[in-house]
Order: structure tokens, then sequence, then C-alpha cells
């Protein structure tokens, strides 16, 4: 079995999406700005001795990070743009501050653009590199869970090789971390090292670097919520933030956009005590340790939308893979009987894949934090019994980009192994998954979950 065959069965695919933000600023060298980075490129109408002052990181100027950046006139064959709202760092349940969005990258020449390098920079300090993709970063043909093969065709098939013929595109999923949230900048740049086109009229490609697409990583903090589920050894499973895992690489073409809203989500799926999934028939949904769970409230809200008539699927069976069901997936079923909650301040809670008959909400009612609104069920586009969420910026499933978040309070409990996992079949056999779980869970707040952590909810 190839790595990462498990976990593309446990799915989701939720249609979200997320707003396109071209983040590259304007060229118009006589607007009035307080403060400017200058771009390094090796094309033939740059400045080749760049000099960058300091970008004002204050409070108040935060909001407007990216918008304080320039970045002069200059050819650039690869065209770079974010295809995720701006955004800001979250705390992991892995103690570091995490950034993650994705990056569209464009050859608009009429050449090969061969991409060698791209570094993640300091807005304010282009030297400063914060991370960097190169090499199996960027592909690598044999690994598909872990940090590798982050170049992707659109919108998210493992890119063959580093070359981008001309007139496509490619997707490039970023995340990075930090030790203490006060070590991130307010903005970020692109530093692109690539093979490509010098400049309209080339006829061979050269080696060209320079930088683009200034980003802002200072739009916010954090929602805090409570957690969609309660009672112990739940596992996030496809959660946040490498490749190769579904949500993270859920890059889909909907209203006009190419869109991520499950950049953040969590596919909560619970254990037993003896770290098995399911007792006695694995055939029968009512099997599951988690079928039939409360799912609550994360937070005080109005139910923007619901849909409740799907029936349960069949554990073991993704539908997509099934020549029967696939083609009967539609954008509306995908998710199964799912709620759509408004939060309040432009945040909405998503809650996917409930249990037909059971949602106790209609759209118009308010809820409070921690109020049972569903149960946790099989339905729509998922192989066994699991409870998808996530927040997006709009009401849309299809047209939100997906938010961070933390969950206020929960006990970390250790993590299921990665390749006890993988290794599992499609009913999620195997009653080993709790080989690494610690002998004392840690009492944590304000933190998400990281990718296949082990969580307790107490009361």
């Amino acid at each position: 079995m190839r790595q990462g065959q498990w976990a593309r069965r446990l799915v989701v695919a939720a249609m979200g999406a997320s707003l396109i933000v071209v983040a590259g600023c304007s060229s118009d060298s006589t607007a009035n700005t307080e403060t400017a980075t200058t771009a390094m490129s090796s094309s033939a109408n740059s400045d080749p001795n760049p000099t960058t002052r300091a970008a004002d990181s204050t409070p108040a100027d935060n909001a407007s990070a990216k918008t304080r950046i320039r970045v002069p006139d200059a050819f650039t064959a690869v065209a770079v743009r974010p295809l995720s709202d701006p955004t800001f760092p979250f705390k992991g349940s892995d103690g570091k501050y995490h950034v993650a969005y994705d990056l569209e990258l464009t050859n608009a020449s009429a050449l090969p653009a061969t991409v060698e390098k791209l570094d993640v920079v300091d807005a304010s300090s282009p030297t400063t590199v914060i991370d960097s993709y190169q090499g199996l970063r960027l592909v690598d043909p044999d690994c598909q869970l872990g940090d590798c093969s982050r170049l992707r065709l659109l919108p998210q098939r493992p890119a063959a090789s580093n070359v981008i013929p001309p007139q496509e595109s490619r997707v490039l999923f970023i995340d990075f971390a930090f030790d203490s949230a006060d070590q991130a900048p307010s903005a970020v740049l692109h530093h692109l090292y690539a093979s490509a086109a010098e400049n309209p009229g080339s006829q061979t490609p050269v080696a060209v670097e320079y930088l683009a697409a200034p980003f802002d990583i200072s739009a916010g903090t954090p929602r805090v919520i409570g957690p969609p589920v309660k009672g112990d050894r739940w596992v996030a499973v496809n959660g946040c933030c490498l490749p190769g895992f579904p949500h993270r690489t859920s890059m889909a073409t909907f209203n006009g956009m190419i869109i991520n809203s499950q950049r953040f989500a969590i596919d909560w799926k619970q254990l037993n005590e003896a770290g098995a999934f399911y007792e006695g028939d694995k055939t029968k949904n009512e099997s599951y340790v988690d079928y039939g769970s409360d799912i609550i409230a994360v937070a005080d809200g109005t139910i923007s939308s619901a849909v409740d008539k799907l029936d349960a699927n069949a554990p073991g069976v993704l539908p997509a893979n099934d020549p029967v069901l696939g083609p009967q997936i539609t954008v509306e079923t995908v998710d199964g009987n799912h709620i759509v909650q408004d939060i309040g301040n432009g945040a909405y809670a998503f809650y996917a894949h409930l249990q037909r008959g059971s949602l106790l909400v209609k759209p118009g009612d308010t809820v409070k934090k921690g109020q049972v609104i569903a149960k946790l069920g099989n339905t729509g586009n998922a192989n066994v019994s699991h409870m998808h969420f996530h927040l997006m910026n709009g009401p849309s499933v299809l047209g939100s980009d997906g938010m961070p978040y933390v969950l206020d309070s929960f006990d970390y409990d250790g993590q299921l192994p990665q390749d006890v996992l993988v290794a599992a079949d499609d009913y999620m056999t195997g009653s080993n998954f709790l080989d690494d779980k610690l002998a004392t869970p840690e009492p944590r707040t304000d933190e998400l979950p990281m990718s296949l952590a082990i969580v307790d909810f107490p009361g």
C-alpha cells in the first residue's frame, strides 16, 4: 500500500472554498507610501543591488502590512499570487505557532520555467529567510505524506517535475511555524529562484530571481471556540498542516475560483479504551465507537443553513471511489447531512457527515455554545463515521476561505502513529492506535490539535 492511500479514504472532500486575494502591490511608481521594500530580480529592468527599509510593525498598522510593501517594476515570467485570504499564526498542540496558505505560480511566458527554489522571507528584511521550498519539498514522486511534494498541478494533484510549461500554472502549498508568536513578521514576501524567460523577447531560459507577492500574516488572531464533540480519545484525523492529507491539499475549482475551505479542517474520529475504532461487525455503522455521538455547537450563533436528507453509507466504501456511487455525488451531497452556523465577526462553523434525522436545528435558529445540534454519522463522501469540522469566512460552503482557529480547552493525550494509520484498511481496522498515547494527558488551552493528535474533551 502506498503511503497516503488510507488517508484519502476517510474524507470528506468538503466542497468549501476560499476567496482569491491577489496580494501583489501596485507598480505605480508615483504612489504615496510610507515604507518600501525593494524587490530583487535578475531581470534586465530591475535593480541588482536593492536596498530595504523596515516596515512599520506597530499593532495599528498590522492590518495594512501588505499594502505598505512596495515591489518595483520588473518583468517576471512566473507570476506569483496567494490563493488564500490574509492570515495569522495560530498555536498548535505541538507548541509551535503555525502559518498556512497557498500560492499560485503561473508561467506567463512562451518558454518553459523551472522552479528551483522559493523562499518565504520577512517582508521588512528580505534577506531573512523564514522557510525554503526546493528539491523534494517541491517534487517527490515517492512521497505522498509528510513534508514533500508541495508543488501541484491545478487544483491539487502532485506535479511530476518542477518545470512549468508555457501558459500553465501550479499550486504551491506553504506552511511554516515559529517557536513563539512574536517571532512572526507582519508580512512576508516570496523570493523565487527559477530558470525562465528574462524578458518578453527571450529565446532561451536563463537564471532569474525576484521577490513577489507580498502577503499579510498579521491579519488578526485565531478565533477561540469550543470543541464540536465531547468525550475521550478523539483523533484529529486529516488535520493541519502537511501535504498528502486530504484537507491541506483540497484545492478545488468552484464559483469561478481556486479555493480551499478545508485548510484547517479536522475529521474527528473516536477510539475505545482498547484503541480500536469499532467493536463487533465492521460492516455496520452502529459498531463504530463514535457513531451517534452528540455534535455540539462550538460557539453562540445562528444557523445559516442545514441539510438533513441523506441516508447513511455502508462502512468501508468511499462513494467517490465507487463506479456507481461516485457519479451521483453533487456539490450538495458531498458533505452529507450538514450544518453551517454563523458564530459572528465573519466566522462560520461547518459540521458535516451528520446522521439523517438527527439535526435538532434549522436555518434561523439561535444556539448556545455547548448545545447539542445533531449526531455524528456516515453520510456524503465518507467511508466510515466521523465528524468533519472547520471554520470559514462566509456562509457558502463552496465560496468561503478556511480560517485558522483554536480550541479553548482540551487534554492532549499523544499522537496516533502515522504508519499504523496508513496500514489500516478501509474499515479502519486496528487495535494499536494508542501505542503513542501519553501516560498522563496534558491540559491545553487555546491550541489547535494538529494532525493525528489524540485528545480528550472532559465534561
